[in-house]
């Protein structure tokens, strides 16, 4: 059996997602969009509370795409400039999109484990998820434009959200790299964690929101999640709803009844 370069682990309600390509940096080919959509299956069918993401060894988190000819996503790309038809290359963009965003959607927060370099599609990915702790050894660099592209895995808006356009225009513009200190400085990371120590801190993270309500904290996910997107109005009525429905579910029974018999809570998950 082939060696999964996309590898799933359940640590009780912590679910841990690996890109497991060192010797490419864990950069994605082809096999491995289809290897992630598989994985996102899996964790909808079996949802955890708390999703990790990161990257295998100790140099890279993910360099992206895999720009190399053996990588056949590139053979529809060359297909375009050959033909002049944007077709072939929609559909890898438009491919790389539908599976980035299917998972970053799951209704559970994700937390990029930063062990090492992330580039291009790398960073755009760790933009995506909720929370981000970083390697004081890590770096990040939206470097797509040093090879005539731009970045297509959903990144630059959510670059915006996190450190306004103006930013959000230096890193991608320049495709300069960004240490941990400045990437904390700049709001694109949460935390740095200790040397080599990037998963644990995540995971140790991870289970911090577990230990609360499972319901209570994808109804605040999802508050959070969407807001940017509406006026604020709207956001007002959103976390209104969404709170009236997690009270009707009964979830803070378990709760206040921890709380007052001191103790830490027990909430079922459904």
């Amino acid at each position: 059996m082939p060696e999964e370069n996309i590898s799933l682990e359940y640590q009780d309600n912590i679910a841990v997602v690996c890109i497991n390509r060192p010797q490419k940096r864990n950069a994605f080919n082809a096999g491995m969009f289809s290897e992630l959509e598989t994985v996102t299956e899996k964790l909808k069918s079996n949802l955890p509370r708390v999703i990790v993401l990161t990257g295998s060894g100790d140099n890279a988190f993910c360099a992206g795409f895999d720009v190399h000819p053996d990588n056949p996503m590139n053979t529809d790309l060359v297909k375009s400039v050959e033909t002049g038809d944007e077709g072939p290359a929609r559909l890898v963009v438009e491919r790389i999109r539908a599976v980035i965003d299917a998972f970053v959607q799951l209704p559970v927060p994700i937390i990029a484990a930063i062990n090492g370099l992330a580039y291009g599609g790398g960073a755009e990915t760790t933009m995506r998820c909720d929370l981000r702790v970083i390697d004081p050894a890590a770096v990040i660099c939206f470097s797509e434009v040093r090879l005539g592209l731009m970045p297509d895995w959903g990144g630059s808006p959510h670059l915006v959200r996190l450190a306004g356009p103006a930013i959000a225009a230096d890193l991608i513009l320049t495709a300069r790299t960004v240490t941990a200190e400045e990437a904390l400085t700049l709001k694109l990371v949460n935390r740095i964690s200790a040397p080599g120590n990037a998963l644990n801190e995540a995971i140790e993270l991870g289970r911090t929101i577990a230990a609360n309500g499972p319901r209570a904290v994808r109804s605040a996910l999802e508050v959070t999640r969407r807001s940017p997107d509406l006026p604020l109005a709207e956001s007002l009525d959103l976390e209104t709803d969404r709170a009236i429905t997690l009270i009707a579910s009964g979830e803070f029974i378990h709760g206040v009844a921890a709380f007052l018999e001191r103790r830490p809570p027990e909430f079922p998950d459904k």
